[in-house]
């Protein structure tokens, strides 16, 4: 453990930081599986629907600075490429 006080702070707010990226990492991951879900369903309104959701979610995380934005951009085509590619 740190004993300068300024050290403690910084391992402190770290830790704050890191559960907040892992929790906004963690719903895009699940807006993504949702997205992926109806698209094998084969459910177009459904997966239109979720891609709206996830790519609201997946660039308020660009926003944040928890994705960078080549990245986001990366997941948002993947998802949109998918539910495009429904019948």
């Amino acid at each position: 453990m740190a004993n300068i006080k300024s050290a403690k702070k910084r391992i402190l707010v770290n830790r704050t930081k890191a559960d907040r990226n892992k929790a906004i990492k963690s719903g895009v991951k699940t807006a993504m599986k949702k997205v992926f879900a109806a698209v094998e369903a084969g459910d177009k309104a459904a997966a239109t629907a979720e891609l709206a959701n996830a790519t609201k979610v997946i660039e308020m995380a660009a926003t944040k600075g928890v994705y960078h934005a080549n990245n986001a951009g990366r997941k948002v085509s993947r998802l949109a490429k998918a539910v495009n590619a429904m019948a």
